[in-house]
Formats: C-alpha cells, structure tokens, sequence
C-alpha cells in the first residue's frame, strides 16, 4: 500500500510541478479582445505580451523591456511566487525519487527513505501554497483591474478574462497539494 500511494503521489507531482513550469513560461495570464469585433486577440504574461490576429491568425509578441524594469506589482509577485513555486517543486521531486521504496537507495534503511518522502511532502506543500498565492494573486488582480473599468463605466470594448495559464498555475498547484497531503498524511 505505502509503494503504490508514494508512486500515486509521485506521479500526481511530476505532472503538477509540470503544469507549474509551463504556468510560468507561457504567456496567456490575461486575455482580452481589443474590440467588441474581436479582431484580434491579446494575451498577457509574465514575461511578454502577445496579440493574435483573428483574420489571418499572425501572432506578434512584444517581450518586457527588462525583468529589472519597474513593472506592476502583479507581475513582479506572481513571478516570485511561481519561480519560488517551481524550484521548490523541483527540490521536492528530486527528493522524493530517492525516497521512493522501488529506488534501491538507501534500501537499507527504510526509516530515511519515509524520512525523505515525508520532507518531499512538506517542500511540496511550501511550493504549492507558493503557487497558488501567486496564480489567485493575478487573477484577483485581473478581477479588479475589470471592475475598476466597469465601476468607472469606462467601456473601450476590452474583456478581460484569466487566461488558461492562470487556470493552470492553479491546477499545478493543486495538484502539488493533493501530492503533498498524500505524502504527509496517508503515508506511513
């Protein structure tokens, strides 16, 4: 019972620390249509800005000028999150191949390959609250910037959506978590 649960979390962790990695290389954070004709298409990220248009599907991107530039506290908070969130999801993986009970490391001594599991648990649990904070951060933030707009009745056509790598930080990170409580809680 304890291999199959550590290789379920396992598995369950690789495949989130992926969607993490990705929620944080892609650029579609935000999405909003220039105009109510929806000609083109705008996704914003965390490290470019890119527009599609509809018509004839060309895509440009426009990168940041400078990860050191003044940008807005969105960005800046939900790249610290998600990197930290990623490095810490990566340390936890790491850790726990060497715990697992198939590895013949430290096959010896079963009482520090539980010990390693355990610590994957709790890293992973650090960087799944971590990546979580920094996904629901933006897309609150993505909320309000679109209530600010319609309090303001300033209507210029743009809707503003989360964009699916909003939606995936969030499932990466939950499914770190769902890894983590896997690994702290059921195994022993």
């Amino acid at each position: 019972m304890s291999a199959a649960l550590q290789v379920t979390a396992f598995g369950l962790a690789l495949l989130s620390t992926l969607f993490l990695l990705l929620a944080t290389c892609t650029d579609c954070w935000m999405v909003n249509a220039d105009d109510s004709l929806e000609v083109s298409h705008k996704c914003r990220g965390l490290w470019r800005e890119c527009v599609t248009n509809m018509q004839d599907g060309v895509r440009t991107c426009d990168q940041y000028d400078s990860i050191l530039a003044d940008h807005p506290v969105k960005i800046v908070v939900t790249r610290t999150l998600m990197i930290t969130a990623d490095l810490l999801a990566g340390l936890a993986l790491a850790t726990l191949v060497l715990g697992l009970d198939c590895i013949t490391f430290l096959k010896e001594d079963p009482c520090v390959k539980l010990k390693m599991c355990y610590g994957a648990g709790v890293v992973l649990g650090a960087g799944s609250i971590l990546g979580l904070i920094g996904s629901v951060w933006y897309a609150v933030d993505v909320y309000v910037e679109r209530a600010m707009l319609v309090s303001h009745n300033i209507f210029l056509g743009v809707h503003y959506d989360f964009g699916w790598s909003c939606w995936l930080g969030m499932a990466g990170s939950t499914g770190c978590f769902v890894a983590s409580v896997l690994l702290t809680c059921c195994l022993y």
